[in-house]
């Protein structure tokens, strides 16, 4: 069996780009509502409602932060009770539209803020957190305000669900600083990126972004194919694959 690809930052950004451009025709919101869902069902996954009905979903101002307010949706519809924390809000229409989707839902939003005792407040009674902060654009170091928050999330010792690379990470050298969060759970978006190799959690692939379609029961890999990703096979309907432990014998791109 031939190994999945790892990313690296720049190929994953390209990939993007395919994406929304005229081979994938996604839209930003479209990627978005895909890679939120797929967050939401892994969360849902690993830890159920019933013994964990409180999420803390930290958001950053970026796309990994849209990913995150789309999961908060998703998860207050699956029956828990979701509480959004963003450090420094989104500026954009796209991140202000799912924003108000959330309000709409009436899932509370703590105010944005440098002060830390809100956030240690909402820790104490949560028991989960997902970690959509910082995407596989992040370039260190880590700065106001996220400085104060990254460690009072680690601090919690609440388990971490992170989206495509845990939040303090570089995407191709991983927790090089050792500032960054260590999650139970990472969700990889279209593919797993070069800086989680060491990851030992339960990792999750998730999206179904990357076009591939049966032809005669065969699988047509169009864009898989051009960038040798060798993804696994979803499960039915499922919005994520579990990948195995041996995926850390897998080859860079």
């Amino acid at each position: 069996m031939v190994a999945i690809r790892y990313l690296s930052a720049k190929l994953a950004q390209q990939i993007d780009e395919e994406l929304m451009g005229a081979v994938g025709a996604f839209s930003l919101d479209q990627l978005m509502e895909l890679a939120g869902l797929a967050c939401a069902e892994a969360l849902a996954k690993v830890y159920t409602k019933e013994k964990y009905p409180r999420v803390l979903v930290c958001c950053g101002p970026g796309n990994q932060g849209g990913d995150g307010l789309v999961a908060a949706r998703h998860l207050g519809m699956f029956g828990y009770e979701p509480t959004i924390y963003m450090p420094k809000p989104g500026s954009k229409d796209h991140y202000k539209r799912l924003q108000t989707q959330c309000d709409n839902m009436k899932i509370p939003t703590l105010p944005p803020s440098n002060e830390t005792d809100s956030l240690r407040d909402v820790l104490s009674s949560s028991d989960v957190i997902l970690d959509a902060i910082f995407g596989f654009s992040f370039k260190g170091p880590v700065r106001k305000p996220f400085d104060s928050a990254l460690p009072l999330l680690a601090q919690s010792r609440l388990p971490i669900v992170s989206v495509n690379i845990p939040s303090g990470w570089d995407v191709e050298k991983g927790n090089v600083d050792g500032v960054g969060l260590n999650p139970e759970v990472l969700v990889s978006l279209t593919a797993p990126k070069e800086g989680v190799r060491g990851f030992t959690g339960r990792h999750f692939l998730g999206g179904r972004f990357v076009p591939s379609v049966l032809t005669g029961g065969m699988r047509d890999r169009t864009l898989e194919e051009k960038y040798g990703l060798n993804l696994p096979l979803y499960p039915g309907s499922e919005q994520i694959v579990e990948l195995p432990s041996d995926a850390q014998s897998s080859q860079k791109m």
